[in-house]
């Protein structure tokens, strides 16, 4: 019998066949997660394996969440020195050592999600089996924090499944599901729950031999090879990221072509420079990211309101994506358009949407059984959500709240995706206007995580709580915002998007305004964004914020879309397209872009975004910071707009708008929020 007593985090139970089953079940917790607790008691716990010598042992977890999150993400905003961050990675990479070491067989016993630490907890074992669900997610995405695979993954991986597969999910942070790790080499068998204990007792009692990859494989990581492949890898990883601005991939790519041959000096390296990277800024910013991304999740406690039934009006691009979306995460959704031919269009586009994330025909159908096109409505009466995405018009978004709410059932969740109007004005048509609260999506809806939670002075602060704990239900981030014009993410884009077209109008090339966004790290420039978002929403969103804002419409952008250049979606915006690649015009190499492009466009964005602290439109930086990364891809290493405005300086930056207001006018004002701050 083993004595658990002094264990928090972990239970041992050894069965009359000698095999031991290690539960992880992290205290106080919902997720298991490795801390320097958790690993300090699992260290003690691989002692007393080692002295009992069971026949086996199988690691699992008791949680119905998953096997292992990662690393505690928390503990390394405490590592200021990279002397410290070293000694505890050297300390992990030698607990595993001793895990793979143990002479019996090991098992991971995988469900739900299996990543970062996790992950290379599981590739110490000698096996591994997981779960054939969608909901089992295996992978290393530890260059999402700035930083790579540090407990030995970047040393384990490779020669398992080979370079180019080990590289790539590394490389990207991208995670598979239980078929294809088994398909990649990575687990050894993909089976269903109900098999899970058999296939890991199989493997202990059988000792088959452990996973190896095939010659050719093999091959991969060789020292003749790996200077090839390394120089490959650079080049692509080059078109996603600049290595002055996420160094992770690239040191990566150094340590396995320099070092893959020597396991243990690759060892030493691998610690060396995941602590070099945790004390450099860009992991620093990346992990307050993720502590913003935390924040985000813990606004909208699912336990507060579990839908069944979603009623979503409007078979626009919008409505239909938010249809298809909500019936995917397992909703029961009506879709409601008078028009028969849009409906048709939400059902071919949920189709391809359900081809690409869950691949298997079984869970394909499953997820269009769940969809219906309801051309009367008579899916409000049944709704638990009822979301208005319609055009944006008040007149008929009211006429349609004042039709809906006689029918819809008392408690009912009554929702708008207006990106602009403000409830104050859509809830007069309402006989209860406490019950209106926005939820404002983003294109493309499968895409962008966040959602803003739109309260107006009368929204009742329970129904926004039940929005964002729809919200999550439906695995996105929750942003409570106020009724203000624009919201946030629409106010603070808008500028920086007309700045553009400003620099346009001016005889700057589109591709030189679009390179100076990226150089600072946007994902994507604006001329090309506001093609993409589509030039008559731009202009509608900024003709309505310049009724309520300082915000003047630049006569450029109304004469593209007089002329009926509306973007890509029209073939022709600023750039041309063919299919969806934009054609950029070829612009002199000796014509220089103006010296404050990149200034112009980023203070005027950083502008508007104090101005929304300043007014409340959110409830501080960290939100802010939050709304404009998930919202807009503000670029994630640089911590956000408010983390970066305290980086660089409140100070410096005011005098650069003074600068700018001098030389291009009273747009560039500096918001009283600079002074008082």
């Amino acid at each position: 019998m083993v004595d658990n007593s002094s264990y928090k985090h972990w239970r041992l139970e050894i069965d009359p066949r000698r095999v031991a089953w290690l539960y992880i079940d992290k205290a106080e917790s919902s997720a298991n997660v490795l801390s320097e607790e958790v690993l300090d008691e699992l260290h003690e716990i691989i002692g007393v394996l080692a002295a009992e010598r069971p026949r086996g042992a199988v690691i699992l977890s008791a949680k119905s969440s998953g096997f292992i999150a990662g690393a505690d993400v928390k503990e390394f905003t405490a590592l200021k020195q990279q002397e410290q961050a070293l000694e505890l990675i050297s300390r992990g990479q030698s607990l595993l050592d001793r895990l793979e070491a143990l002479p019996f067989p090991t098992v991971a016993m995988i469900h739900g999600f299996c990543l970062g630490g996790g992950m290379e907890l599981a590739l110490a074992c000698r096996y591994r089996v997981a779960e054939d669900e969608p909901r089992t997610r295996l992978g290393l995405p530890e260059v999402k924090l700035g930083i790579h695979p540090g407990f030995g993954g970047s040393v384990r991986l490779p020669p398992l499944i080979g370079a180019p597969a080990a590289m790539d999910l590394m490389l990207s942070g991208r995670t598979v599901d239980g078929r294809r790790a088994q398909k990649l080499g990575l687990v050894d068998y993909a089976v269903p729950a109900r098999q899970l204990k058999r296939a890991a007792e199989n493997l202990i009692f059988e000792e088959p031999p452990a996973h190896q990859p095939g010659r050719l494989l093999q091959l991969t990581n060789s020292a003749v090879v790996r200077p090839l492949l390394a120089g490959m890898m650079r080049r692509k990883v080059a078109q996603k990221a600049k290595p002055e601005h996420y160094p992770a991939p690239y040191a990566l790519i150094d340590l396995w072509a320099e070092y893959g041959g020597d396991r243990a000096r690759m060892l030493s390296e691998e610690a060396r420079s995941v602590a070099t990277l945790l004390s450099g800024e860009t992991a620093q910013n990346l992990v307050r990211v993720f502590l913003l991304q935390e924040r985000l999740k813990s606004l909208g406690r699912e336990a507060a309101f579990t839908p069944q039934r979603v009623h979503v009006i409007g078979g626009g691009v919008m409505g239909g994506d938010i249809a298809a979306w909500c019936a995917l995460r397992g909703l029961q959704v009506t879709v409601q358009d008078r028009n028969p031919e849009s409906l048709g269009r939400v059902i071919k586009r949920a189709q391809g949407l359900y081809k690409k994330r869950l691949k298997v025909p079984r869970l394909m159908q499953a997820a269009m059984d769940r969809l219906m096109p309801d051309i009367k409505g008579d899916g409000v009466a049944k709704a638990d959500v009822i979301i208005e995405a319609i055009f944006e018009d008040v007149s008929a978004k009211q006429s349609l709240f004042r039709d809906i709410e006689p029918l819809a059932k008392p408690d009912a969740l009554l929702a708008t995706n207006t990106s602009s109007i403000p409830l104050e004005t859509l809830c007069e048509a309402l006989s209860r206007p406490e019950r209106l609260v926005g939820v404002h999506f983003f294109n493309p809806v499968a895409q962008m995580q966040l959602v803003e939670i739109v309260s107006g002075a009368r929204t009742d602060p329970a129904e926004a709580q039940r929005a964002a704990a729809f919200v999550r239900h439906i695995d996105r981030l929750p942003l409570p915002v106020t009724s203000a014009p624009g919201f946030l993410v629409n106010r603070v884009l808008m500028p920086y998007l007309l700045e553009a077209v400003a620099l346009e109008s001016e005889g700057v090339p589109g591709p030189q305004i679009d390179q100076a966004a990226t150089d600072f790290g946007m994902p994507m420039g604006p001329i090309l964004l506001a093609d993409t978002v589509g030039l008559d929403i731009c202009l509608s969103v900024a003709e309505i914020l310049s009724e309520r804002l300082n915000v003047s419409v630049p006569e450029r952008l109304r004469e593209l879309v007089a002329a009926g250049r509306l973007g890509k979606k029209s073939g022709r915006g600023f750039y041309e397209y063919q299919g969806d690649k934009p054609v950029l015009p070829k612009t002199e190499k000796t014509t220089a872009a103006p010296a404050d492009v990149t200034d112009r466009l980023m203070l005027r964005m950083l502008n508007e975004a104090m101005a929304c602290l300043r007014e409340g439109v959110v409830a501080d930086a960290d939100l802010l910071d939050a709304g404009m990364i998930y919202g807009t891809g503000f670029a994630p290493f640089r911590g956000g707009p408010m983390h970066y405005v305290a980086r660089k300086g409140m100070g410096d930056l005011q005098v650069r708008l003074e600068e700018l207001e001098r030389a291009h006018g009273e747009r560039f004002h500096a918001d009283a929020a600079w002074a008082s701050s």
